[in-house]
């Protein structure tokens, strides 16, 4: 898998069951009519239950040079979360999540489905809400390690 090159995403939640993140590399979209996407999360992972709880999240497309971001909500810069929400600028679209207001593109949906598949969790969004940001080049991660496409 690591020679799949993929964008790199960081997907949020916020409401009830708190407000949590984790970077991600496994979202694609799932149809247009109505528009969906699917992003893939471990099921021990503390954003997993927090998405499932509250109902809704958002996938913030990171740009190019965001690797600081998306490495500290991976996990590898071992900061609180709170911490992590503290590195950029977010605010909300139509469900709440956090939304990084620097992101390539921000995709706000509501959970439509789960589906568990080994050690994750499928989760199908439905789209509420999407905002572009500056055109420019997106980070990707490939044999692992970001590169800029």
């Amino acid at each position: 898998m690591s020679r799949m090159a993929t964008a790199v995403h960081i997907v949020t939640t916020d409401g009830a069951a708190g407000r949590f993140g984790a970077t991600v590399s496994a979202v694609c979209s799932v149809t247009d009519t109505p528009p969906c996407l699917l992003v893939c999360l471990n099921r021990t992972s503390r954003v997993h239950a927090a998405i499932l709880s509250n109902g809704v999240f958002c996938v913030s497309t990171l740009p190019a040079g965001a690797e600081p971001l998306a490495d500290a909500f991976a996990g590898r810069t071992q900061i609180a979360m709170d911490e992590r929400f503290a590195l950029a600028r977010w605010d909300a679209l139509a469900t709440g999540a956090p939304a990084l207001a620097t992101a390539s593109v921000n995709a706000d949906c509501k959970v439509l489905r789960t589906m568990e598949m080994g050690t994750h969790s499928i989760i199908v969004g439905a789209l509420q809400g999407v905002r572009y940001g500056a055109v420019g080049e997106t980070l990707v991660y490939k044999d692992r390690a970001y590169r800029a496409l």
